[in-house]
């Protein structure tokens, strides 16, 4: 039976998907420890029943992600990149620190327009009809490596307060602060999602790449929404952590979240944060 192009064109890139999730659970696993070979293309062609090309790619993923150095006449080998992602958020302290994060991390402003808003995000800010809001799409950067997609909208009342410029060069809290917007509290789900096209490119991932999807709704002291954020973070380079407790007695016990006591950096739409061990401190 003849396989038309359009049906290549979408088989092969899930073909790509799974092989590179393999090969990169196997790496992360420990199952490949760093400084091994990794089978030649032609094996791994063999073994997974791939075409070369998928191998390729999958390859090509790998080696973006820092997981693999490619040596021309010796293989693929797997490189050390140290324990666990990046950055450590702490679930239980979710709104501490957010300048220091803005400051400690570089970001890239994608857009930035007044629109009016979906009815979800209209909702959350509780937003009256046709009300617009300032939509901004950034990425934000840890040692030049983008860990985090974030779009934040905010009432246009507030969002004319600062400029383009200054989102692409202060942390939104600081902004907020700024404009004398109190955040009293905030409402936030955390899920997972996948990478669609745009997000995978700015991410520098694969699309269809598992990634955590946080949103988020800050309100001010009378109950208003000042600030909607819908992010999406590399697993790799940012985890969430809690510290947990047992109290309470008897049929009443719990786990009781417990804020950390360490001073370290914050992200602009998470919490608490530390920063892993990197490859590039270990360097002399």
């Amino acid at each position: 039976m003849e396989v038309h192009a359009d049906t290549r064109a979408r088989v092969e890139p899930s073909k790509t998907q799974r092989l590179y999730l393999v090969l990169r659970d196997r790496i992360v696993g420990g199952a490949l420890p760093p400084g091994s070979r990794l089978p030649s293309e032609p094996e791994l062609s063999q073994v997974h029943g791939v075409s070369r090309v998928t191998v390729r790619r999958a390859l090509d993923g790998l080696e973006r992600d820092g997981l693999i150095r490619r040596q021309p006449g010796a293989g693929t080998f797997v490189i050390n990149r140290g324990n666990g992602p990046a950055i450590l958020a702490d679930f239980s302290n979710m709104l501490a620190h957010l300048v220091e994060m803005g400051r400690a991390t570089s970001v890239r402003l994608i857009s930035f327009a007044y629109e009016i808003p979906a009815a979800p995000v209209a909702g959350s800010l509780r937003l009256a009809a046709e009300e617009r809001a300032q939509r901004s799409v950034r990425v934000r950067l840890i040692d030049g490596a983008p860990f985090s997609h974030l779009t934040t909208w905010v009432p246009e009342r507030i969002g004319v307060t600062y400029s383009e410029a200054d989102l692409a060069t202060t942390p939104l809290l600081a902004l907020l602060e700024r404009s004398g917007v109190v955040c009293a509290r905030a409402s936030q789900t955390i899920g997972a999602t996948l990478a669609g096209p745009e997000t995978a490119g700015a991410l520098d991932v694969e699309v269809g790449s598992a990634l955590l999807s946080l949103t988020r709704t800050v309100f001010d002291e009378t109950g208003r929404g000042v600030e909607h954020l819908h992010a999406l973070y590399r697993p790799d380079r940012y985890a969430f952590q809690m510290e947990m407790t047992r109290t309470g007695r008897d049929g009443a016990r719990r786990w009781s979240p417990v804020a950390t006591t360490t001073k370290p950096s914050a992200e602009d739409g998470s919490g608490t944060v530390r920063r892993a061990p990197h490859p590039g401190d270990l360097q002399p």
